[in-house]
This record gives C-alpha cells, structure tokens and sequence, in this order.
C-alpha cells in the first residue's frame, strides 16, 4: 500500500504521510494477521486485537517514544478515518486486496467474487476508482480468454 500511496498522481494529499499510514496501518495486522470477514470474526473483535496489538507495539517494544506516539496517532487517524489521506489509505487497501484476489484467480483458477463484490464499490477516490476499474476490465479480459479457451 505504502508503494500504491507513491504512485498517486493527487497533488491534494500528503503522500509521504499516506504512505506512513500504510505502513503503520500494517504493523497491527503484521502481529494479529490480516483479518477477512469470510473468518466471521466480529469486527468490534478484530479492532480489539488489532487495538492491543498496537498498544503492545506502541507502549513495549518502543517505551511510549515520540516515535511510538507519532506511530499510534497515525493508526487511530487511519482507524478513526479521521483525514483524507486516511481515508485514501483505506481505498487503497481495498485495491490492494482486490490485487491480490486478482493474482491468485490467475494462479489457481478459482472465482473470488465476493472480494471484488466487497471492495470494487466502495472505492471512493477518484483515482483509486479508476485503478480499480483497470483491474476489473483486466479481470474481464482474462475470465473471457478462459471462456474460449475452454469452448
């Protein structure tokens, strides 16, 4: 997400501090995992987790510093989706989910629709949206070669 965040073309937002938000909005997930809601773990859960996991990041490995403290404000920033750059961020991690779901379709040949059901349609900047319909006239293209490879 950090490297999606330089690629942006928005004079608007502060990329350097979108791409600190990618990072630190994966430290939590770097210790609790990436959490799917396919796993049916409530998201007040998740948040707890990902909350704790943060604190014990924050508060222990770096001793409550100027860092861990700028650390932990750019994640309740992400989390509370309290700016615009937050909020790029989280368009941005829908993207990147619906990246990955795209690749693993061409390895493994199996349909993720739910993925892309869950987060093509939420994307809400303007240039994230665009991303994401590349991606979806990509998927077209490659769900259509294997329609008539197969017929």
């Amino acid at each position: 997400m950090a490297v999606l965040a330089m690629c942006s073309s928005d004079t608007r937002l502060d990329i350097a501090k979108c791409v600190m938000i990618a990072i630190v909005h994966d430290l939590a997930e770097a210790q609790v995992g990436d959490i799917a809601p396919r796993e049916g773990i409530p998201k007040a859960e998740k948040h707890h987790l990902e909350a704790e996991a943060m604190h014990n990041f924050v508060h222990g490995m770096l001793h409550n510093s100027p860092a861990a403290q700028r650390i932990e404000a750019l994640w309740k920033e992400y989390e509370e989706q309290s700016s615009d750059e937050a909020r790029f961020v989280k368009d941005l991690d829908r993207f990147e989910l619906v990246t990955q779901a795209l690749e693993y379709e061409r390895a493994h040949g199996a349909s993720l629709q739910p993925f892309f059901d869950s987060s093509l349609p939420e994307l809400r900047h303007p240039e994230v949206q665009e991303w994401g319909a590349d991606l979806a006239k990509e998927r077209e293209q490659m769900q259509k070669e294997a329609s008539e490879g197969t017929s």
